[in-house]
């Protein structure tokens, strides 16, 4: 509800997206120095400390509202964002390894993904009793104690390498920085990994289109979120049952592929039945993302781990701006079902790419 509260503010639609703009640069610039920090230092503290980070955040938001308070909540946002991104899935697949149960990273961080994908569902539903309840201000509160709540969930991770992985971190961070980018550079597999969850993203970044795709399917639009909720229902799923299958990821990629691209052809001209293809296919997306996270992990050393990890969050985020500006260009002569289709096609490429390769 952000958005709404920066226009309740009197920000200008200029304004806003200056704000959007913050947050995307404070993340492309700290991903990779926050997953060389993650190699340094204690991984499951850094998951205690991003969500404070968002946290301080959002009580910026909430007790002195205005264009520069919601600057710098947006920096601690992206700050926070970056702390995790990468450290999660290093410090998950270091514990497992230690284990010898690596083939369940893909579980259960595909589960991890659903039950995130559930609690946005369920933060949806409650935001309108919240704001009926107390406002803006409440929404504000509950925000800053669920940040609270996540820092206890990351003190809560065990962590068998104790507060320095010592055989990584004696000299320094330079030289976890050159010993990640040494991995990228001198392991094939590791970059054509990085690439290909890059390009996976296309589908995160277009989820925020998927309300005006709902709508383009001429429902009235107290039925809009009920769509947009079925295809957040079809990526949880997919993240719930991801390890399973793992013979299929090129088949599941263009199947996922062709339902995105007839789904949201066929809602473009007036069929809102045809949803249910798009989250059939955000759902193969979403498994198939855990598939590949897990290749990435196999091909990269314990002591760089977290850097370059952080490396396709890079990569993410690069494509993520590159769908907003094409969807920003597409829309002036094409509605939202082409343009989902559009989206479609890199995945046929991916698919292309990883085929008859190990997953």
């Amino acid at each position: 509800m952000y958005a709404l509260l920066f226009a309740d503010n009197g920000l200008s639609p200029a304004q806003i997206s200056s704000l959007f703009v913050i947050w995307s640069v404070t993340g492309f610039v700290l991903e990779v120095p926050s997953g060389v920090w993650a190699d340094l230092v204690s991984r499951r503290w850094l998951l205690a400390v991003a969500p404070l980070l968002t946290g301080a955040g959002f009580a910026l938001w909430t007790f002195s509202p205005s264009y520069w308070s919601f600057a710098l909540g947006f920096v601690l946002w992206g700050a926070g964002g970056s702390l995790r991104s990468g450290t999660l899935q290093a410090l998950v697949y270091e514990e497992l390894a230690r284990h010898g149960a690596t083939d369940r990273f893909p579980t259960l961080i595909g589960r991890a993904s659903a039950l995130g994908t559930t609690a946005v569902m369920a933060a949806t539903a409650l935001a309108g009793p919240v704001l009926a309840m107390g406002g803006m201000r409440a929404a504000g509160l509950a925000s800053v104690l669920v940040t609270l709540l996540g820092a206890a969930v990351g003190l809560s991770f065990p962590e068998s390498r104790g507060d320095r992985d010592r055989s990584a971190a004696a000299d320094g961070y330079f030289a976890v920085l050159r010993h990640g980018l040494s991995e990228v550079r001198r392991g094939p597999a590791v970059r054509r990994a990085i690439v290909v969850l890059s390009a996976m993203s296309v589908a995160e970044a277009m989820d925020e289109y998927v309300p005006l795709l709902a709508e383009a399917t001429g429902v009235p639009t107290d039925r809009v979120p009920l769509l947009v909720l079925l295809v957040s229902a079809g990526g949880m799923i997919g993240g719930w049952f991801a390890g399973r299958g793992r013979g299929g990821l090129a088949p599941a990629l263009v199947t996922a592929a062709v339902c995105m691209a007839a789904g949201a052809v066929a809602a473009g001209t007036g069929r809102p039945e045809a949803l249910a293809l798009v989250a059939v296919a955000f759902g193969l997306f979403e498994w198939a993302a855990a598939m590949l996270e897990a290749r990435l992990q196999e091909g990269i050393s314990d002591g760089a781990r977290a850097t370059v990890t952080s490396m396709a969050g890079i990569g993410t985020e690069v494509v993520a701006l590159s769908v907003y500006g094409g969807y920003a260009a597409g829309s002036g002569w094409a509605g939202p079902g082409p343009l989902f289709a559009v989206a479609a096609v890199p995945y046929l490429v991916i698919a292309f790419a990883v085929r008859g390769k190990r997953t």
